[in-house]
């Protein structure tokens, strides 16, 4: 199959340019100027042809943070890897790293089985696996290289959950000297999780049950605190760090510190953490659940400082930490007590339109987006140049953007399995008008076109940052 993509500005993260696109099978063969004898030859002999007239042609997003199917507070995640990677296709991304977990008494390869049953033959885009390590045991150190050998290449730990996920310190420093040994990457959920439940075991003694108390006992001052602690760990350790899901001033300012020393640490932001607030977590009633997720939502003045870390690359990549929970019947489990509400947001499908939207209002340049959305994490995760580029070689997940259409976003129309959107309401420019997976198209017209399994496992290699 030959297809060619025609009239668009080609966007990478060098910079945009005007270019034809020619995709043969799975892969992108080539380019060339529009209008050129290349491009002429190339139309005469394609089987298909994208008119990318208007639009812009950029690499198939990727987003390096997502949770399907997890289990959490008594319930679970309701996006399957069916129905959130068909969600995340109708968003641009065309690829998603999932989290596989690790329970407390079980293998790493048990954990790593369960996640491969439930996407496996499941997905409509590629996926890879992070893994999850909730029991640091000389077994599961040994078990790290083995996972290595697959294809995993990257292992989160948390300073916060006690009693579920959470590991001490000396185990921490264990896990990131058996990473440095091999050359994986640690990510770390950084919240000082042990002073945050005496926080929440005094807000929960003076009554205060409501949503908006969850984020006033996970203070930023304990992500700044865990946040510098596990950065001094892997600087012990001599390990690559990752620090997931940061809001705060705090937070990223010990990010900076470090990689203005030299350090491999990288830092990922939400979209959340760009374009909602504790205002929403403090909203009427008990809506405010529906904008529970850890860390949570800070002040609306820490949107600058996020945004300003997005330009300096002192934060590398926009990822979602999609983990969506219904508000009734899921959320609903915290009525009078924040403490039970899962923890989650729904966002895999509109991760690209809003970091377009920082495009939009002068926040960063559309090389930057593209950047931060598809060519870091393509390069931190070890999926780079087959991923986050277009280019002869890479494979063709190729997204063809309207950046002057409009839209909506909404509950009605979003296609996550989730019975609310914490965006509604909210009108943005740009969307989505053509996606490719490997070549073949799955969204188009606004309709999914695609195939419930037709997405890869992908075996990823090492971080390509590291100094």
């Amino acid at each position: 199959m030959r297809t060619l993509i025609s009239g668009g500005i080609v966007i990478n993260s060098s910079g945009p340019f005007a270019a034809d696109v020619l995709i043969e099978g799975e892969t992108i063969a080539a380019l060339a100027a529009p209008g050129s004898s290349e491009t002429i030859s190339w139309r005469a002999n394609a089987d298909r042809v994208l008119d990318a007239t208007g639009l812009y042609v950029i690499p198939g997003a990727i987003d390096g943070h997502t949770h399907m199917e997890m289990p959490f507070g008594g319930t679970h995640s309701v996006d399957t890897f069916e129905t959130g990677t068909r969600a995340a296709a109708f968003g641009g991304t065309t690829t998603i790293i999932d989290f596989a977990i690790q329970s407390k008494g079980q293998s790493l390869r048990e954990g790593l089985d369960a996640w491969h049953a439930k996407a496996d033959g499941h997905c409509a885009i590629d996926y890879g696996f992070h893994m999850i390590v909730s029991d640091v045991t000389e077994s599961s150190l040994k078990e790290m290289d083995l996972v290595v050998d697959e294809g995993v290449t990257s292992f989160k730990l948390f300073m916060a959950y006690p009693g579920v996920f959470y590991s001490t310190d000396g185990q921490i420093l264990q896990a990131m000297q058996q990473a440095s040994r091999s050359g994986a990457t640690i990510m770390m959920h950084a919240e000082n999780g042990i002073a945050i439940d005496v926080l929440v075991a005094q807000a929960l003694a003076r009554g205060e049950g409501d949503p908006k108390f969850h984020g006033m006992t996970r203070p930023s001052l304990l992500e700044g605190e865990a946040t510098h602690r596990a950065i001094q760990l892997a600087r012990v350790a001599g390990a690559p760090l990752y620090i997931v899901h940061l809001s705060a001033a705090e937070a990223l300012d010990e990010v900076v510190a470090a990689r203005d020393r030299g350090q491999n640490v990288f830092a990922e932001t939400c979209p959340q953490y760009l374009f909602l607030s504790d205002a929403d977590l403090a909203r009427e009633g008990f809506e405010g659940a529906k904008f529970v997720c850890s860390p949570p939502l800070r002040s609306e003045r820490t949107h600058a400082d996020l945004w300003r870390g997005l330009r300096t690359d002192d934060l590398s990549v926009v990822s979602t930490d999609h983990c969506p929970f219904c508000f009734k019947e899921q959320k609903e489990l915290g009525l009078g007590d924040f403490s039970k509400i899962p923890n989650g947001i729904p966002g895999v499908e509109h991760r690209v339109d809003l970091i377009f939207q920082g495009v939009d209002q002068g926040e960063i340049s559309l090389a930057r987006w593209v950047e931060v959305t598809s060519t870091t994490p393509a390069r931190l995760f070890g999926l780079f140049p087959k991923k986050g580029v277009i280019a002869p070689g890479a494979d063709a997940d190729v997204v063809l953007y309207d950046p002057s259409a409009s839209q909506i976003f909404s509950v009605a129309t979003h296609h996550m399995n989730v019975d609310y959107s914490a965006y509604e309401g909210m009108a943005i420019t740009g969307q989505v008008a053509t996606v490719l997976s490997r070549g073949t198209v799955v969204i188009e017209g606004g309709q999914y076109v695609g195939r419930a399994g037709s997405g890869q496992f992908l075996r990823r290699g090492l971080n390509g940052y590291l100094r």
